[in-house]
């Protein structure tokens, strides 16, 4: 299996470049803190963070299929030609499909992808990828910023997330009426 974890790491770096590559170690280290004192498979969240956006990546995006689901499509047919366990493809695949939309009703390892991935969009982390994509577009960074910090605390389903998503939160909003103030209100 340490090979086939390589070979995604490897891949997840070729093709998500560096902001792929932090953004899942950014969630592997939150879903460490979230996830303490819980029993999950260590294996299954790693695989499923180094895989859920992978069809969002220009090299297997395809148009009018979510990323998710596409992401799920790319993953399944790689653990089954490395020939991985069907319990463990089963958890991969469910994190992956769920990592934007969990449950209470999804296993525990799908629930900290989902957290994690939530969580890595509040806070300063938040505001500050969202302007490096739209760097000349404040107006429209800005739009995607607002807009995920009122949808997206309704993702997030455990205690500790909330903890943490809550300091992330008062921060976002101090920002972002500092920037209101400092634009006079043209946001």
């Amino acid at each position: 299996m340490e090979i086939l974890a390589n070979k995604v790491m490897s891949l997840t770096k070729e093709y998500g470049g560096q902001w792929g590559v932090n953004h899942i170690k950014r969630i592997l280290q939150i879903i460490s803190i979230i996830g303490e004192g819980l029993q999950y498979d260590n294996e299954a969240v790693m695989l499923a963070a180094y895989l859920h956006d992978w069809g969002a990546y220009p090299k297997w995006i395809e148009s009018e299929v979510d990323h998710a689901i596409r992401s799920r499509q790319i993953a399944e047919e790689l653990l089954t030609e490395n020939q991985c366990e069907k319990h463990l493809i089963g958890i991969v695949l469910e994190c992956i499909e769920y990592h934007h939309s969990a449950t209470l009703d999804n296993s525990i390892e799908a629930i900290l992808l989902s957290d994690a991935d939530a969580l890595d969009f509040f806070g300063a982390v938040g505001v500050l990828r969202e302007v490096s994509k739209n760097p000349k577009d404040l107006r429209k960074a800005y739009s995607i910023i607002k807009d995920r910090r009122c949808k997206l605390p309704n993702r997030l389903l455990l205690e500790k997330t909330w903890k943490i998503a809550n300091a992330r939160i008062v921060f976002m909003d101090e920002l972002l009426q500092k920037f209101e103030e400092e634009t006079f209100g043209f946001f």
